[in-house]
Parts: structure tokens; C-alpha cells; sequence
């Protein structure tokens, strides 16, 4: 689910933009929090030790060495190994990644996805949040999205899908956009899918969209259109949908402003 401003009524934004340097900073921590992640204990050990060796080394005895001091050494050694790019030179190759982001290709989407229609509508500062119920699969995301330079943006969660929703989400603003991806659907019984997507249609903002894509054939958009009673289908869809009707096709369903009356 992302913030888009398009879809939404104004509100207090939930954080100031980040500056580039504060992306860069987030990014270099992420890059040696990853490497450490990466290496076993003794070699984590045989790092220490060389900091160690190179403080003792340039201080000459002025100082004594502590914890401070040897995490930095630590962190510097581990950005020499990985060849870390200074500020400049990252920012240039940011700002380049940055526009790439904003074409459907860059994220192997293809034109005629959803998904396309929706990319303008996102903001800079605009929020990501990604749940799943299979650990690698987030952890492939958050991978990704600390490649992209995205982490500041972007926060998952591991959750069973069969399940009501964590409690923390009840403290989430409402949901401006929810994209449904119906492969992490299929396995589950039709009450359960019913309950998960009654549950994100009662946190959506009135205005706000759902997307469903056509990733599974066991269980096409056009199978939950059902469940979304008084909700419309945005227009350049359904065009999309009727110029090629050959492939599969996703639905970007609009949330009505006052809910349709229940019996």
C-alpha cells in the first residue's frame, strides 16, 4: 500500500522529506550492517582486531581505545572492503536511480500493468508498507528496497495472511492505495480471502483505490470483483481491458465516498 496525494484528502504529512545526505548516511549504515550480517563471528572477530591494530597504530598512545572508537574503525575498514562510493559520487548515481525509478521498466513492470497507471501518483515522501506470510519473501524485498536506496520509504512485516492483521496497523493512517497480488491469495480458503480484503477495503480512505493484478491464473482479478460491492473500476483500466482483450488484465477498483447501504 502507498500514500499517493492524487487519492487522498490533505492531511499532516507523517515525516519531513529526507535530504540526500540523510539518504546517504542511511544507505552506508545499510551497506555495513549488510556486510556484518554476511560474515561469521571470527571474521567479524579478525576486524575488530585489525581496527584495533590501526588505532593503537595512529594514536601513539593519546587516547584510550573504546567501544566508540572501535565500531567507527570498524565501519570504516568495512566501507574500504565494499569500496563504498564518497557523497558526491553517490549523489550523482542517486539522482539518476532516482529517475529511473519513476518508469514502469526499471521495476520489470510491464506497460500494461496496473500498476503504470498509478506510478505518477507517488510522492516522494510517500510511504510503502509491504506484508507477506513468507519471511524470504520479505526479506527479498527489503533487500531490494535497500539496493534502491528506498529503506527510509519503505517498512514490511512477516504476518499470517489467515489471520486478523497485526495490531499495529490499527495505528496506520488510512490506506490510500492497496495493491492486492492474488499468488499470495490463492492458498487461502475463500472465508479467510473474503475476511483479509473486508478488513484493508474498512482501513482504504474513501477515494482510495485497490489494485488487483493478474499474477495467478487460479485466482484472476475478475474472481474478486465480486467482493468489492459499490466500489468502481477507474476508466483507464477498463479502456485498457476492452483495446486487448486477449491478455489478462488487472482491476483498479475506487473506493466509494459514502459506503453503499447495507440491507
Amino acid at each position: 500500500m502507498l500514500t499517493a496525494a492524487e487519492v487522498r484528502h490533505p492531511h499532516r504529512r507523517r515525516r519531513s522529506p529526507y535530504s540526500d545526505k540523510q539518504h546517504y548516511h542511511e544507505y552506508i549504515l545499510q551497506r555495513i550492517e549488510g556486510y556484518k550480517n554476511s560474515i561469521g563471528r571470527d571474521e567479524l572477530l579478525r576486524l575488530g582486531d585489525e581496527a584495533a591494530s590501526e588505532l593503537q597504530a595512529t594514536s601513539e598512545g593519546q587516547f584510550v581505545l573504546t567501544e566508540v572508537l572501535m565500531l567507527e574503525s570498524v565501519d570504516r575498514l568495512i566501507m574500504k572492503r565494499l569500496s563504498l562510493r564518497p557523497y558526491r559520487r553517490w549523489r550523482q548515481q542517486f539522482l539518476r536511480l532516482r529517475a529511473a525509478q519513476r518508469t514502469p521498466t526499471h521495476w520489470g513492470v510491464e506497460p500494461n500493468c496496473p500498476l503504470t497507471a498509478l506510478l505518477p501518483r507517488i510522492e516522494p515522501e510517500d510511504t510503502v508498507t509491504f506484508l507477506a506470510d513468507d519471511l524470504g519473501c520479505v526479506e527479498r524485498v527489503e533487500s531490494k528496497m535497500a539496493e534502491e536506496a528506498l529503506s527510509s520509504v519503505f517498512e514490511s512485516f512477516v504476518t499470517q495472511l489467515d489471520q486478523p492483521l497485526p495490531a499495529f496497523m490499527s495505528f496506520l493512517a488510512g490506506f490510500d492505495i492497496v495493491v492486492l497480488d492474488p499468488e499470495g491469495l490463492v492458498d487461502l480458503s475463500a472465508r479467510d480471502r473474503a475476511k483479509l480484503i473486508q478488513d484493508l477495503q474498512q482501513r482504504s480512505r474513501p477515494q482510495g483505490v485497490h489494485v488487483i493484478l493478474p499474477s495467478c491464473p487460479a485466482l484472476a482479478p475478475d474472481a474478486l470483483r465480486g467482493m468489492y460491492e459499490g466500489w468502481t473500476q477507474e476508466e483507464e483500466l477498463k479502456r485498457r481491458r476492452r483495446a486487448d482483450s486477449r491478455r489478462a488484465r488487472g482491476l483498479i477498483l475506487c473506493k466509494p465516498v459514502c459506503p453503499p447501504d447495507t440491507p
